[in-house]
């Protein structure tokens, strides 16, 4: 999967990602959740075609992925949007606060909707992803999500942003999850030069493996930076990252 193809954030937190050991002798396991039979038995037959992936349940609606997100225990949940009964923003909502459910979970839609984006967002889901991907995309992405990462379409991923520059990336009227805003003055920002050459790659999408190619460091290293970034910026992720870039004219 290309850059041009999606935008791959790294865990939100920086943190190491645990080494889950996913592949052919443990792979990871997905729930399902859409409405349309048809459309399931097509992520299905995708998604089981890997040698690293295993569909373990298959959910209707809303409560029934919950159910099964509880039961199963899957790694990861692709979840539709509009579902009957609970839908699957309100279904994402319930299983990332539930602490006893540690699937991550991804979003896939018809829609290519900036409002669905964020109110996937701020319901805590690990991926957005229109259906219209290609197979390998959707693969690639459920592999991104149990690992840890965060995984945005590049389509919708512009959508969010240009959506928070004009102040409505959240209900309160600010940027998506509280993002901070700046003065528009990097030298305001208490970031180093480095810091602030990590931050401009970040809102270029670029994963810490590339910024470190990029810039000929280390991926720890690289890591340790990206973490300075969030906390001197009192920011939650990478995606706050990329808003507070543009917000504030630190982009190429």
């Amino acid at each position: 999967m290309s850059g041009a193809d999606a935008v791959r954030f790294d865990d939100a937190t920086e943190a190491d990602a645990p080494d889950r050991g996913f592949g052919p002798d443990r792979p990871v396991r997905v729930v399902l959740a859409d409405d349309q039979a048809l459309l399931r038995a097509g992520l299905a037959t995708i998604l089981g075609a890997q040698p690293d992936l295993e569909v373990v349940g298959q959910a209707g609606d809303g409560a029934e992925a919950v159910e099964l997100a509880r039961a199963l225990r899957p790694d990861v949940v692709c979840m539709d949007v509009q579902m009957p009964g609970v839908d699957g923003l309100e279904a994402t909502r319930r299983i990332t606060a539930d602490p006893d459910i540690t699937a991550g979970v991804l979003v896939l839609t018809t829609f290519n909707r900036d409002d669905y984006l964020l109110e996937s967002l701020q319901a805590g889901a690990a991926g957005f992803l229109l259906k219209n991907s290609r197979p390998e995309q959707l693969a690639d992405a459920v592999r991104a999500v149990a690992a840890g990462d965060a995984l945005l379409s590049p389509e919708v991923t512009r959508a969010v942003i240009a959506r928070a520059v004009v102040g409505q990336g959240s209900a309160s009227g600010g940027s998506p999850a509280g993002a901070a805003r700046g003065t528009g003055d990097p030298s305001a920002t208490g970031l180093t030069e480095r810091e602030l050459e990590v931050l401009r790659l970040v809102a270029r999408g670029l994963s810490n493996d590339e910024i470190a190619a990029e810039l000929v460091l280390g991926r720890a290293t690289v890591k340790t930076h990206v973490s300075n970034v969030l906390t001197k910026l009192g920011l939650r992720d990478r995606v706050q990252a990329v808003v507070y870039a543009f917000e504030n004219g630190l982009t190429d």
